[in-house]
């Protein structure tokens, strides 16, 4: 039994804790390679400690242009108790940010979809070619006009367009901050950052983009667990994102061998993390 003074301790305990949000882990579907399969939501509530699913957009049969598979997904996510943090693979095939004419119209979609599943961000990909050079306004004019025009209605419908591409931290930080909204952030991806060549700049960039720029972050050191050595420094990763004050999802894009070892490795990982970030 508690006695008065162990009891008073526990009551001024209570606001410290709710004052901390929980962290909250997902996982990409397509690296489980179950794009537009219904059943990846019951996989995920197989991982302790895994409550969400980043599913594709355009890409599976059925995918999230059809509105009763989103619906679908919606009711499955309440039956196990699985969120959909975010949805990625928004383009159709040969469609681009930079020279598409129905890229607006897919992120048109993409925000209905996100709307009715839940999810409060959108992974908005452009890589290489279809990245612009942050030095020639010809290249990025275009991509900003786009985004301020879709802002609004990503902000109408509580939703974020988190922009993952093969920008260094401070292009990145340059383009969201010329379209100047707070519906278009960086879903930052660290090991993205250093494998397309940005040497040494993925952790400092955490503290470059800060809090307010960064809407979510991907989670991966290819097959290997997170604590083990790779392209990005994990351990100073977490630190700087605790710093920040970034208290958004973690989402996993890593490779598996089998659903046993997704399992276990995830589990392990996000046991690594809490630790970390404790």
């Amino acid at each position: 039994m508690l006695d008065r003074r162990a009891f008073l301790a526990t009551l001024s305990a209570a606001p410290a804790l709710a004052s901390s949000p929980p962290l909250k882990f997902g996982h990409r579907a397509a690296s489980l390679k179950m794009v537009g399969d219904f059943d990846v939501v019951r996989v995920a509530a197989q991982v302790r400690g895994l409550s969400g699913i980043e599913l594709q957009t355009a890409q599976g049969d059925p995918n999230l242009w059809d509105l009763d598979a989103v619906r679908r997904y919606k009711r499955e996510g309440y039956r196990w108790g699985i969120a959909f943090p975010s949805i990625s693979g928004i383009w159709g095939k040969g469609v681009s940010i930079r020279n598409s004419p129905v890229a607006g119209v897919q992120l048109l979609q993409s925000i209905r979809a996100a709307e009715i599943l839940g999810s409060t961000v959108i992974l908005v990909a452009f890589f290489r070619d279809n990245c612009p050079a942050m030095d020639d306004e010809s290249q990025y004019g275009p991509v900003v006009e786009l985004l301020q025009q879709a802002a609004p209605f990503a902000r109408d419908a509580g939703v974020v367009l988190g922009l993952e591409n093969s920008l260094n931290p401070a292009d990145n930080a340059k383009l969201v901050d010329l379209v100047a909204s707070p519906a278009v952030k960086v879903y930052y991806d660290l090991d993205n950052c250093e494998y397309y060549k940005h040497t040494g700049q993925a952790v400092p960039g955490i503290e470059l983009l800060g809090r307010d720029r960064i809407c979510q972050v991907h989670v991966k050191n290819e097959t290997r667990l997170i604590e083990e050595p790779g392209r990005v420094d994990w351990r100073a990763a977490f630190a700087a994102l605790k710093r920040i004050g970034y208290d958004g999802w973690y989402v996993f894009e890593s490779s598996h061998a089998s659903r046993e070892q997704m399992i276990e490795a995830t589990e392990r990982n996000i046991a690594f993390i809490r630790q970390q970030l404790s």
